[in-house]
């Protein structure tokens, strides 16, 4: 998924600011230039999407950087793409292998059990709520 992102550019005081048009709230900034921007923004980005599915809210689908740029509020923005690995988005279910310890793995199913959910619930649980 690639969204588009205005940068405002920084000096040598000033950081380079960045917007998420696409996603309302979502914004970053660097010290040290466009590249570091962008890296940056990757992860807000990355951020955002995953406390919006948290909170069981739709995420946006990027816009068109030429629709963008039409708009006052971005006149002298420099245009980036910040690429998000699709696979923030998926809920699909995917068969995994672990290794654990015999005890740790004894100890992960009896708090599942007293939570009432099964192993993988469990885990996908206490990765969220992380």
């Amino acid at each position: 998924m690639k969204y588009p992102i205005a940068i405002e550019p920084g000096g040598d005081k000033l950081a380079w600011s960045v917007v998420v048009p696409d996603l309302p709230g979502c914004f970053s900034a660097a010290d040290s230039g466009v590249d570091e921007a962008i890296e940056n923004t990757k992860e807000a980005i990355e951020l955002w999407i995953e406390a919006a599915l948290d909170a069981g809210e739709d995420v946006p689908k990027p816009s068109s950087i030429t629709n963008l740029q039409k708009k006052k509020e971005f006149k002298g923005c420099i245009w980036a793409i910040a690429e998000i690995d699709p696979a923030l988005l998926s809920d699909d279910i995917e068969r995994v292998n672990i290794s654990l310890p015999k005890r740790v793995l004894a100890r992960l199913d009896a708090k599942a059990k007293s939570a009432g959910e099964n192993r993988s619930a469990f885990i996908a649980h206490m990765a969220i709520s992380a």
